[in-house]
């Protein structure tokens, strides 16, 4: 009995498919050491979360506008302005939006809560639009109850101590909101990556999420700076590694994955983040948290290749491209 291979066409888009989910998957291991560089930040300067998250997105709309600049991409991001202005900007406020939800869940309802939430109903939510729009199929559901399981294994294990919050019932309707602007970012996302050169479009929705990240921060209360170099540099680090970079390699993985597929992968970040604390802080892990990411580990790797959107059977050379964004031009 012999087992044929794929090969040709089927081959690359398994292959590109593939590198797509890597992308997104380092991108979620990156997302996933902020963590423990926010709490060493604040043991150098008693800065907010959401001064930090603002200086974040500051950095790396800075290193972004640098390498658009040094690169010569900014044709490609005058491109992306013209043909598609309001939804890139769109994704960018909504990515800003998760994060500042995602904290206050976390300071209303505890850690456990908000990331098991927030980051458990994404893949959820996409599932249930696939399945609206016939996009859905069997074998998507054993890896995303898998890694939905492994979320939960994780986050128990990993923060089962941290207590919750004073406002949970607040606190779990802001993960809810957390979740689902995560989900529609990351849908929207999809499409745009699929056309737009990732730099042009990770560095004009980074520059638009900032715009709305450092007036909410300045409404936080300070303080506003620090002259410690040590805080300096871990937020160098958020900035640079955990956001222009993680973003970056988010939206091209998200030219070759479906962005169900991507929310999933995105899972590593509670793993990574569990991970590092065992090994940085000496946290426990326990069993149950080494189940949960295997769990998550294993179902990243068993979920199905997308169709390939390029192919000749769904894309017809005739297809016409998307209307530009005239409305958001208006």
């Amino acid at each position: 009995m012999t087992t044929t291979l794929p090969s040709g066409p089927r081959a690359g888009t398994d292959s590109r498919a593939r590198l797509g989910l890597l992308q997104v998957s380092l991108a979620g291991v990156l997302w996933g050491t902020g963590g423990l560089a926010v709490q060493l930040v604040r043991e150098h300067a008693p800065l907010s979360p959401l001064t930090v998250s603002a200086y974040r997105t500051g950095i790396a709309s800075l290193v972004l506008v640098v390498a658009v600049l040094v690169l010569r991409r900014a044709a490609a991001v005058r491109a992306l302005l013209r043909d598609r202005p309001g939804r890139a900007v769109l994704v960018g406020l909504l990515t800003a939006t998760y994060q500042a939800l995602y904290f206050v869940s976390v300071v209303a309802v505890g850690v456990t809560v908000a990331t098991v939430v927030s980051l458990g109903l994404a893949p959820v939510l996409l599932a249930l639009r696939d399945v609206a729009t016939g996009s859905w199929h069997a074998r998507q559901a054993p890896p995303v109850v898998a890694a939905l399981a492994g979320l939960v294994l994780v986050s128990v294990s990993g923060h089962g101590a941290s207590g919750g919050g004073d406002h949970p019932v607040a606190g779990l309707l802001a993960a809810v909101a957390a979740g689902a602007t995560y989900a529609v970012a990351t849908a929207l996302g999809e499409p745009l990556a699929r056309r737009a050169d990732p730099l042009a479009l990770t560095a004009v929705s980074t520059v638009a999420g900032t715009a709305l990240l450092v007036p909410v921060a300045f409404l936080g209360g300070g303080p506003y700076g620090t002259t410690d170099p040590v805080a300096w540099g871990w937020l160098l680090y958020l900035g640079v590694l955990t956001f222009a970079l993680a973003y970056g390699l988010l939206y091209a993985g998200l030219r070759t994955t479906s962005s169900s597929a991507a929310v999933v992968a995105t899972l590593l970040e509670p793993v990574t983040a569990a991970v590092v604390a065992w090994l940085v802080l000496s946290e426990r892990l326990g069993a149950v948290g080494w189940v949960g990411t295997v769990l998550v580990v294993g179902a990243i790797a068993v979920l199905p290749a997308p169709p390939d959107p390029d192919a000749p059977a769904t894309t017809p050379a005739s297809a016409q491209p998307d209307p530009p964004d005239d409305a958001a031009r208006s």
